[in-house]
């Protein structure tokens, strides 16, 4: 049996490097979008950022008994 060509039609989109608006709306709806998410689920994100700085604020002051030990 033979083969038959078959014509593929694409369609190929490039961006231009002079493009200035890549994608405008993500980010003015960036801030917006935050907010909501942070107000409607507070009590995870409170879950989820305090044992973070709780750990980054102890190491700091750890670091600066250790830094100061040495003058008393």
């Amino acid at each position: 049996m033979g083969k038959v060509p078959v014509k593929i039609k694409s369609v190929v989109y490039g961006l231009s490097p002079y493009q200035q608006k890549v994608m405008p709306s993500l980010w003015n709806e960036l801030v917006n979008k935050m907010t909501h998410k942070v107000t409607e689920n507070w009590l995870n994100a409170i879950l989820l950022v305090g044992p973070i700085v709780g750990t980054y604020t102890y190491i700091n002051t750890y670091q600066e008994r250790e830094k100061m030990e040495h003058r008393y």
